[in-house]
């Protein structure tokens, strides 16, 4: 697993970071040569193989990524790409994650879904965009993608469905602070009831 990062250190995606990548494509020596010419390039890279992708949009996709970073374990590669966060995940997860949420009842039919956006999940037969390989601490002017963690290593760590529903739940908890003690005035009194026999 990575160790998070600050500004400072995602700078791009490092040459090993850029083989994991391209290994997801059918042609991984046409994509790192199409890199060689053109770093500042998105590429379009087929999921299901070496990576799945759950977009969230771009807050609850943040607040996903502070908690996994804050709580948990870290995140895998995480993008922004059009008003939306990439979150690199384990193969798999893209058909389990929803099925998990739904079990949870935070899925589409569940009856809490008021804290979590639809969460698109990206698996074996789909494909995403990838921001270019350099420029990663400003969205690139045409693309509007960015790495916010690029990838480094030829074999990154990828979170697991369990993983991202945690992280979704908890986002969707700390974007919901509900109380059910209505704010106390100043000259309220204030009783400790936990005293009652």
């Amino acid at each position: 697993m990575s160790s998070p990062r600050n500004a400072s250190d995602v700078s791009g995606v490092t040459p090993d970071g850029a083989a994991w990548l391209a290994s997801a494509g059918t042609y991984p020596r046409s994509t790192l040569s199409h890199w060689d010419e053109r770093p500042n390039a998105p590429v379009v890279l087929p999921c299901g193989a070496v990576f799945d992708v759950v977009s969230a949009p771009a807050i609850f996709g943040r607040r996903m990524l502070d908690r996994m970073w804050d709580e948990g374990p870290g995140s895998g590669p995480v993008a922004e790409f059009r008003g939306r966060m990439l979150l690199f995940a384990a193969p798999g997860t893209a058909q389990r994650l929803p099925a998990l949420m739904e079990w949870e009842e935070w899925g589409a039919h569940g009856s809490r879904t008021d804290g979590v956006p639809p969460l698109l999940c990206h698996g074996a037969g789909d494909a995403v965009t990838v921001p270019a390989l350099t420029g990663a601490t400003a969205p690139a002017p045409r693309s509007g993608s960015r790495w916010l963690v690029a990838p480094d290593t030829r074999h990154p760590w990828l979170p697991g469905p369990e993983v991202l529903l945690w992280a979704a739940v908890r986002a969707a908890r700390a974007a919901v602070r509900i109380s059910i003690f209505p704010p106390a005035g100043r000259d309220a009194n204030v009783y400790d009831v936990s005293r009652r026999r």
